[in-house]
């Protein structure tokens, strides 16, 4: 699992998969920061991971702290699903 910083908002939102350093990546939780105050541009702050990462996830077995940190430009991501209904990953 990794934080991912996404400059911009690709309208992606939870549950959505995104093509990132060549492999598909699925957004567990994302966070939308700086609409009232802060950047110029809204910040997307993101937990990405592999798809058998998402019981991890679920039961908060990481340590949020502790997660390496990427960030991105919007018009840098490849959004493959925009969100799911539900974090279920077949």
């Amino acid at each position: 699992m990794k934080r991912l910083i996404i400059h911009g908002d690709p309208g992606v939102r939870n549950g959505a998969v995104i093509e990132h350093d060549g492999a598909e990546k699925v957004l567990f939780g994302v966070t939308r920061n700086g609409d009232w105050h802060g950047p110029e541009r809204v910040q997307l702050w993101c937990v990405m991971g592999e798809r058998d990462e998402l019981e991890d996830y679920e039961k908060r077995n990481y340590v949020p702290h502790w997660l390496d940190v990427e960030t991105v430009d919007a018009e840098d991501v490849t959004v493959v699903t925009e969100s799911q209904t539900s974090l279920t990953i077949e």
